[in-house]
Parts: structure tokens; C-alpha cells; sequence
């Protein structure tokens, strides 16, 4: 059993970041409640605050010099069903997300099975809308619910006041961000049959176009994802480290020209249609064109089987040398396309 509230100072974080970063932070906190955090007395802590999930979507760059408060809120629940068939179910924060995928599928609920296997917490995932394979967190989330820390009062944010975008929402924004901690989300799932498998391989791994159950793309997704990201027990990363750019039609038609150029008539430059002339690049797809595909500097290297994708391959890298492949694989992509890649993965 956990104790009701745990508080420890100089604290080491290496266990609590997906990256395996040596940090450490002035103060740790864990709580099992709601109530246990309105009760915390916020003025006496180490400045800045930082809510922590699971830690597997940030890079530490050095040591935290204030506090990390990470909850352990969890149960997952039916909280209503809905007259077209619709079901809300409410998660608490510090639920694991793949385990609240696994109990979706498990009772025959469609919405989450794409988003298998994403390492994290709930919580976490409504802050940062997570997402994979045509699915994100705010296409399925009804609210979210918080506390303001501030004021200790709790609230409730309706989807539409979230403002879910790529890898975006309101609470990610300077005005807001640090104001809330999420204690537990709303989904809105489906008993009908609803699978989404326009992208990746996702209809080649399932090897039919009529999934019989959410568990079938499930089994599938998390066959693909094992096939090309490495295991975070084994091997340390944040996931995906780079966001795929959006670029105006006309920009990508120049990258078609010069790949063509490079590569002949018939090379194709893999996209999605973004809508309002928009067009989404794969970052991973110009990150293996310059060649960074299994690139191993020091400590660091970029994934051999997926380059999206930053990894701790030693287990002894310092966050210098992970910014610093970052760094040039952002002035690569910048130079050969005329793209500036942005991090998907939060500096602390």
C-alpha cells in the first residue's frame, strides 16, 4: 500500500521519466486523491510546480529545482450510457492509458484500441492529446476535470473549451499552463463496431477490413508498435520526438519536385491531406532521406528502426547529448526542405 501523501526532498527522478535522465528535483510529492491535494498547503513548496504522469513524453534538461507532484488518482468506471448507444467513462489521472485501453477492449468499447500501447497516464494524455494512427484523446473526450491550484476549486472543461489540436490543448498554453492539475477525464466510447484503419499498416497487420472487435485492432496496433519503437523498459525514450509538420500545398509540391529530382519520376513523398491547403508531412520520412536512421552519437542515437524517434542508448546519456541530436537533426530537415521540425517531446 502507498502511504496517504509521500514527500520526499531531493528526490531522484530517473526512475520517473521514460528518457532515464540522472535528475533529481528539490521536492516529490504523491497523493491518492483529490481531497488529499486540495489539503496540500501549496505555499510551502519548492517553485515551479510541475504535475508529472509517467513521465514518458518530456525530456529533463537538467535538474528540477522545484517541486513534482505526481497522483495517484485511479478506478476506471461506466458513468452513463448514452441514447445513441454511446458510453462516458470516467478514468482517474494516474490510471495507466494502456491500461484503460485494455479495459475498453476487454468490454467491447470502441474509440481508444488506436491508441494502444502509448506509454504515459491519463492525465497526462489530456493535457498533451496524445494520439496515433487517425486517433487523438480529444476525439473521445467529453470533459476533463481539474483543479485550480490556485484557488483549490475544482472544474470542469467540456471538450469544446479544451481546444484539442495536434498535440495541443488549452492546457499547454503559457496563460494556463500550470494552473491545473487534471484529476480524472470523461470519454465517450461506442458498443458499435467503429475501427478506424486508414493509416499505417494497420489493415495489412489485421489482414481483414472487418475487425469482429476493438480487441482485434488492438492485438494489431500493438504488433505494429513493437515491431518499431523501442521497449521503454529496455531502452530509454520519450516515443515520438518530433511533431510531423504542416506545410501549404505549394511548399510540398516543391519537396516532391526536388525528391523527384533526386530520385526519379516515380519517387513519392508520403503525406496526408490536411485540409485548407494543407499538407502533413511524415518528419520521420525526411529524417531517414539525410540519413539519421540508426545514428548513434555518443550516448544518444536516433532509433534504428524507427527515426522518429530519440533514444538513451547507452542508458548514460546526459540531456546535453539529446538536445544536441536534436538540435542537428532540426538544421538538417531546415536546410534540405525549408522545414523547422518542433519537438512533440516537453523540455523541462
Amino acid at each position: 500500500m502507498y502511504e496517504v501523501v509521500t514527500v520526499k526532498d531531493n528526490f531522484d527522478l530517473s526512475g520517473r521519466n521514460t528518457f532515464r535522465m540522472k535528475v533529481r528535483c528539490a521536492r516529490f510529492v504523491e497523493y491518492d486523491s483529490a481531497e488529499e491535494l486540495e489539503e496540500l498547503d501549496f505555499g510551502a513548496l519548492p517553485r515551479p510546480v510541475l504535475a508529472l504522469g509517467g513521465g514518458s513524453n518530456l525530456l529533463f534538461t537538467g535538474d528540477f529545482p522545484g517541486t513534482v507532484l505526481h497522483g495517484r488518482i485511479g478506478g476506471i468506471r461506466v458513468a452513463a450510457e448514452t441514447p445513441d448507444g454511446g458510453v462516458l467513462v470516467e478514468a482517474g489521472a494516474g490510471v495507466v492509458f494502456d491500461d484503460l485501453c485494455a479495459w475498453a477492449a476487454a468490454r467491447g468499447l470502441w474509440g481508444l484500441e488506436n491508441l494502444s500501447l502509448i506509454p504515459g497516464e491519463v492525465g497526462a494524455a489530456a493535457v498533451q492529446n496524445i494520439g496515433a494512427y487517425g486517433v487523438e484523446f480529444g476525439d473521445l473526450a467529453a470533459e476533463v476535470r481539474c483543479l485550480e491550484l490556485a484557488t483549490r476549486a475544482r472544474r470542469t472543461f467540456r471538450v469544446e473549451e479544451c481546444a484539442y489540436g495536434y498535440r495541443d490543448s488549452l492546457f499547454k498554453r503559457p496563460e494556463v499552463k500550470g494552473r491545473f492539475i487534471v484529476l480524472s477525464v470523461l470519454l465517450r466510447l461506442g458498443r458499435a463496431a467503429d475501427p478506424r484503419l486508414r493509416y499505417g499498416n494497420i489493415r495489412s497487420a489485421l489482414g481483414t477490413d472487418a475487425p469482429e472487435s476493438p480487441a482485434q485492432v488492438r492485438d494489431a496496433i500493438i504488433e505494429i508498435r513493437r515491431a518499431k519503437l523501442p521497449d521503454p523498459a529496455d531502452t530509454g525514450s520519450a516515443g515520438s520526438f518530433f511533431k510531423n509538420p504542416v506545410i501549404p500545398q505549394a511548399q510540398f509540391e516543391a519537396i516532391e519536385a526536388l525528391t523527384r529530382a533526386e530520385l526519379g519520376e516515380d519517387a513519392a513523398v508520403p503525406h496526408y491531406d490536411a485540409g485548407e491547403g494543407q499538407v502533413k508531412v511524415p518528419a520521420a520520412w525526411m529524417i531517414e532521406r539525410l540519413g539519421f536512421k540508426g545514428l548513434r552519437a555518443g550516448n544518444a542515437a536516433v532509433w534504428e528502426k524507427q527515426p522518429l524517434v530519440l533514444v538513451n542508448a547507452t542508458g548514460a546519456a546526459a540531456p546535453e547529448e539529446i538536445i544536441a541530436l536534436e538540435s542537428r537533426i532540426i538544421a538538417a530537415v531546415w536546410e534540405k526542405y525549408g522545414i523547422e521540425l518542433r519537438p512533440e517531446v516537453e523540455h523541462i
